[in-house]
């Protein structure tokens, strides 16, 4: 591969919003393993969240990814492939980034939301109990003691 070769794939993958069209790889192969990489990014995907007990295989995941994304990127850097072997790398690459991308919107910021959610909603189901239990009024039903004798 030429030099100038080289620099093009290299500025191809670390441009911004080079994932933009990209499609995530039905499978690949990181780290020596073959993996369904889009049934398993999809898969994550559609619960919107990661559920406590699958965060550390998606945490394990995108490790494994980032590590083949940079072996895959050293190869292009050490320019000891040939051009078309250097698009393959740099397609790929594109698809990993992707995919990571996919993973990382999944983040701990929604876990966080989700328990602030959830908090949220336990903390108003008490205080309808405790109005309820203290005899205050009840929006809901219009009942109550301040709601009576009017």
């Amino acid at each position: 591969m030429k030099e100038f070769e080289r620099k093009q794939l290299l500025e191809r993958i670390e441009r911004d919003g080079a994932t933009v069209g990209a499609d995530i790889p039905d499978e690949i192969t990181v780290q020596g393993e073959e993996i369904e990489l889009r049934s398993f990014v999809f898969e994550i995907k559609r619960r919107e969240t990661v559920p406590r007990g699958e965060r550390e295989r998606v945490d394990r995941a995108k490790k494994n990814l980032r590590r083949e994304r940079l072996q895959r990127k050293q190869r292009i850097e050490d320019g000891e492939v040939s051009y078309e072997e250097g698009e393959r790398l740099a397609s790929a690459i594109i698809g990993i980034d992707r995919a990571l991308n996919a993973l990382e919107q999944l983040g701990p910021a929604n876990l966080e939301q989700e328990e602030r959610a959830q908090e949220a909603a336990d903390q108003k189901r008490w205080m309808k109990f405790l109005r309820k239990a203290l005899g205050h009024e009840d929006a809901d039903s219009g009942t109550g003691r301040a709601g009576r004798g009017r």
